[in-house]
């Protein structure tokens, strides 16, 4: 899956405009990297190695992990959090956990584990102010998982405080509508791995395509047989989307499945936060 399947990586620049941000926080530079999958097939040491040292030359007041560190079995999250370790911010590093860490069995307290023990803070259903009272930061457990509670956290937060929330699967936007979320930070689509040009990622046009294809081929088609099961709302599998009255951005990730990417580069997001007057 290395670099030919992968491609280069590409740095995303987003600034966004902020209701309410306090002024002391104008120019907040938030850095987000996703889906690692770091299992020694799906992500090459090169492309790690550029990706922390792109997200530490940006010099940014946050750095936001929105989950998949690692694809099934979780003895690999040891590694990467040695790895993880070098990445640098003024105020801190903080994850989310996607569906991978939470499949295999005994995973998650593996990997929440590896993550205390280099003291970047998994958020499981909480919220911290990092940067001081005037902006939230929340993160949520994943959707897919029995644990995921959006309602009692939310609602703790005084409703004319902006915040940021942290959610692997980007489907939680639909059930995030009901709340203020000025921007919510989401991976696990990885971009779609296949886009067509104009037109998106491959995955949106999958029934159309099962037509066409015989039904004992459609099991070892890519994107034929699981889409629907991955996420609902591909339209949304990468980039900035406006979700009602919030905004969602999606990371197209670092770690690559078969059969690879195609104008599709795995990603390193820099955003900046400037106040909406």
């Amino acid at each position: 899956m290395h670099r030919i399947l992968t491609g280069p990586l590409q740095v995303d620049r987003l600034t966004l405009k902020i209701n309410g941000l306090p002024q002391n926080l104008q120019g907040t530079k938030l850095v987000q990297l996703s889906d690692f999958h770091y299992d020694r097939k799906r992500l090459s040491e090169w492309l790690l190695t550029r990706a922390i040292a792109i997200t530490n030359k940006v010099e940014p007041d946050l750095i936001l992990l929105t989950g998949d560190f690692i694809t099934d079995e979780p003895t690999p999250v040891d590694d990467l959090v040695l790895r993880l370790k070098d990445l640098k911010s003024r105020a801190g590093v903080y994850a989310v956990l996607g569906n991978h860490d939470e499949e295999y069995p005994g995973a998650r307290d593996k990997v929440i584990e590896a993550f205390t023990r280099v003291e970047i803070p998994i958020l499981l259903n909480q919220v911290v102010y990092p940067l001081g009272s005037g902006l939230a930061l929340v993160g949520l457990e994943d959707y897919w998982s029995a644990n995921f509670q959006p309602f009692p956290v939310i609602e703790s937060i005084n409703k004319t405080v902006p915040r940021i929330v942290l959610s692997h699967n980007p489907d939680t936007a639909k059930v995030l509508q009901k709340w203020r979320i000025d921007l919510q930070l989401s991976g696990h689509t990885h971009g779609g791995q296949i886009r067509l040009p104009y037109l998106g990622p491959l995955a949106q046009f999958r029934e159309p395509i099962r037509k066409l294809i015989p039904k004992f081929l459609q099991p070892v088609v890519p994107f034929i047989g699981k889409c629907e099961k991955i996420v609902k709302y591909w339209e949304w599998s990468q980039g900035l989307h406006q979700i009602g009255n919030n905004f969602l951005y999606v990371n197209r990730g670092l770690g690559t499945y078969f059969p690879g990417r195609l104008f599709c580069p795995p990603e390193v997001t820099i955003i900046t936060l400037v106040t909406n007057y």
